[in-house]
């Protein structure tokens, strides 16, 4: 994925888009496109203190200027709000009190930024080329920036790094102390460690106040950043090519020199390589795609196994997230021991039937707040047996499988519990349960207290398959799992479907019916694409119909219909105008994935079908190269969705995209046996 100077003809442009690297343990490097920070969580080096929640901002960013005799050329992109930068380049109203935006320009210098492997910018000027490519090493928190200098002159490439050493999200204090000493930086109870091939400069502590974070302006954040920098790096060239690097590290490090940056380098492309080797997808965006899905996983320090990042920058790692994620992100991708360690973690710390919904870092307990972990943790675990015959996972599990089923047909935590009419009924007061879990002081948006529509597909999911793993551990309770799924059909048929309005009601409220219960919500599209289905041919048909008029866009499906007097067109601003919105109109990539596997599934004309899908996912194309390069965003406005908004790469909209092209890849090879 390769992006040209026609990508940042302003400043404002080169931030609209990004990259994202991870480390496997939480920590990432994150900048714009042009190199600059536009967001206070984009950073050359967060790290992750604890796996994967505990993370700092350490290293904000390096600018580089090359130097030949008395003139002076930095390749340094940064919006501020500072009076002493000399550059000025607007003057914006911001927050109705004008203030001037001066930015440093080096993007007019920068050729190209391409991400395929790693994060790699270009610079020219007159006879001096620079390419400087930046990555992490895979479980450690270690960054690696290596500079290539091409030149017909000898001169300097002056390095300076600027620092924070902050919790991430946290603003730097100009009282905070910095020390330097040798291969060592040290602040905030901090050690970062570092070694290069260049000259190392130490300096008085210097703070720059006034970083402009345009994307979190937007987002009604803190937009205005700090940052110290203690030291410069000299990298002395002469006509030719000439490598530096810079490496900083948590880790103590051994002598590096040359040839270990460029062992690692072509370490860390062989890896992704391998991944994309080992997922087999022909269609090149899914394969951009699986490298994308890699960057989620991680290790969790607390639980000592695997987990699922659920998007970046803002989140950890969640349990529904995860229930939603893994399919794409570890099945579809062949990751089966990864997927295999965040399964058996779920299982241990399930609890009166329910699993995490997140897990704390200090060892108290798991929250379980969810209605839904424990039901689409059936789904994922029966496709992970479909995947593996892990028939002693299965062993394992199931006791823990059983339990559930009971203590959601006795009742739980959460008023969570099956009705006598033996659907699943959930929540009360604040509890925020299902997915459209947003809480604003005491105002709940969509509460959705009752018997939501998905949840209860997924129950009759988890009961169809309980009653083929009896089976196969041979407990001889097929129909006591097939008699109670029988009951949840004929009841959910006869509560949710609605033969002229032709969708499904999304929620059967608690009290009395009210109008949210027959709002168009993209939630009754998963009563299409589990593994067992209430609907038949028309029905669902019918549905598809629903959701393609009301709640379609090419990159994610609508919260809830345009039509709907509770529609919210665009999402920003506050944290509390945000989140009126986040579910109210808000286009989710995720569901997207669950409309086309719908249609793959329920459409009769096969291949006519593959080739419309193929068609409309050009556009999962294009949103590859917006927001963060190679990624999918959490959310975009409802409106017009050609913008990220939340996350700029979420994991269940990588992941469910994945699970698109590995359906189509599947039918085709099908059809090319028959």
């Amino acid at each position: 994925m390769v992006y040209g100077k026609n990508n940042w003809r302003k400043i404002e442009q080169g931030e609209e888009n990004g990259y994202l690297f991870t480390n496997g343990l939480g920590g990432f490097s994150s900048l714009s496109m042009i190199g600059s920070n536009a967001r206070n969580d984009h950073a050359l080096l967060i790290a992750a203190l604890q796996a994967p929640s505990r993370r700092y901002h350490l290293i904000t960013n390096i600018h580089a200027c090359v130097e030949i005799g008395e003139e002076r050329w930095s390749f340094a992109s940064q919006r501020y709000l500072q009076e002493n930068i000399s550059e000025i380049s607007e003057i914006n109203e911001i927050g109705g009190i004008k203030e001037c935006i001066y930015n440093k320009n080096g993007f007019r210098y920068l050729q190209c930024f391409a991400m395929e492997f790693l994060p790699e910018w270009q610079y020219h000027i007159e006879d001096v080329d620079v390419i400087q490519t930046v990555w992490m090493r895979q479980g450690e928190n270690t960054l690696i920036v290596q500079y290539e200098v091409r030149s017909g002159r000898s001169g300097c490439l002056s390095l300076t790094p600027w620092m924070q050493f902050v919790p991430k999200g946290e603003r730097l204090s100009k009282q905070q102390k910095f020390e330097i000493e040798k291969n060592r930086i040290c602040s905030n109870g901090i050690s970062l460690y570092y070694q290069t091939n260049g000259e190392v400069v130490a300096q008085e502590t210097e703070f720059l106040e006034g970083w402009y974070y345009e994307k979190d302006r937007w987002d009604g954040r803190d937009f205005i950043g700090c940052t110290a920098k203690n030291h410069r790096v000299l990298c002395r060239f002469s006509p030719g090519m000439q490598v530096f690097y810079l490496v900083y590290s948590l880790e103590k490090l051994d002598l590096i020199d040359c040839n270990w940056v460029l062992a690692e380098k072509e370490k860390e492309i062989q890896r992704q390589k391998k991944l994309v080797e080992l997922a087999g997808f022909k269609n090149p965006a899914a394969q951009v795609l699986v490298r994308s899905a890699n960057q989620f996983l991680t290790w969790r320090e607390s639980t000592k196994s695997q987990s699922i990042i659920a998007g970046y920058p803002f989140f950890g790692d969640w349990g529904r997230d995860t229930m939603v994620a893994m399919i794409g992100c570890t099945l579809s991708t062949k990751q089966y021991s990864s997927a295999r360690s965040i399964l058996r973690t779920f299982l241990a710390y399930c609890r009166r039937g329910l699993m995490p919904n997140m897990f704390p870092e200090d060892g108290t307990e798991p929250i379980y707040n969810t209605v839904d972990a424990s039901l689409l943790f059936f789904e994922v675990f029966y496709r992970y047996y479909l995947a593996t015959s892990d028939q002693e996972l299965l062993k394992e599990a199931w006791p823990v499988l059983f339990d559930i089923i009971e203590w959601y047909k006795k009742g739980t935590d959460f008023q969570i519990g099956m009705d006598t009419d033996g659907l699943i009924t959930a929540g009360g007061g604040f509890d925020q349960l299902t997915w459209m879990d947003v809480r604003i002081g005491e105002i709940l948006p969509t509460p959705r207290h009752g018997k939501p529509v998905e949840v209860n597909a997924y129950w009759y999911n988890a009961l169809c398959i309980m009653a083929e793993l009896s089976d196969l551990v041979g407990t001889g309770e097929r129909n006591y799992f097939e008699e109670m799924a029988e009951k949840v059909k004929v009841h959910f048929l006869e509560l949710f479907w609605d033969q002229k309005r032709g969708y499904l009601r999304d929620v059967v409220s608690k009290t009395a019916e009210s109008k949210a219960d027959w709002q168009i919500r993209c939630n009754q599209i998963w009563t299409l694409t589990l593994s067992y289905s209430m609907l038949n041919r028309e029905q669902a048909k019918s549905v598809i119909q629903t959701v393609y008029r009301h709640l379609y866009t090419p990159w994610g499906l609508r919260s809830l219909s345009p039509k709907d007097q509770e529609y919210h067109s665009t999402y920003g601003g506050t944290q509390a105008e945000r989140d009126l919105a986040y579910h109210q109109g808000t286009v989710w990539a995720y569901p997207l994935g669950a409309y086309y596997l719908a249609l793959l599934r329920w459409e009769e004309e096969t291949e006519q079908t593959i080739s419309w899908v193929k068609r409309q996912l050009l556009a999962i194309d294009a949103c590859l190269y917006e927001g963060c390069s190679g990624q999918i965003a959490e959310i975009y406005d409802g409106e017009c969705p050609d913008t990220t908004r939340g996350c700029f790469a979420q994991a269940w909209s990588v992941g469910e995209i994945l699970r698109v092209y590995e359906e189509i890849e599947r039918i085709e090879r099908m059809e090319q046996i028959e």
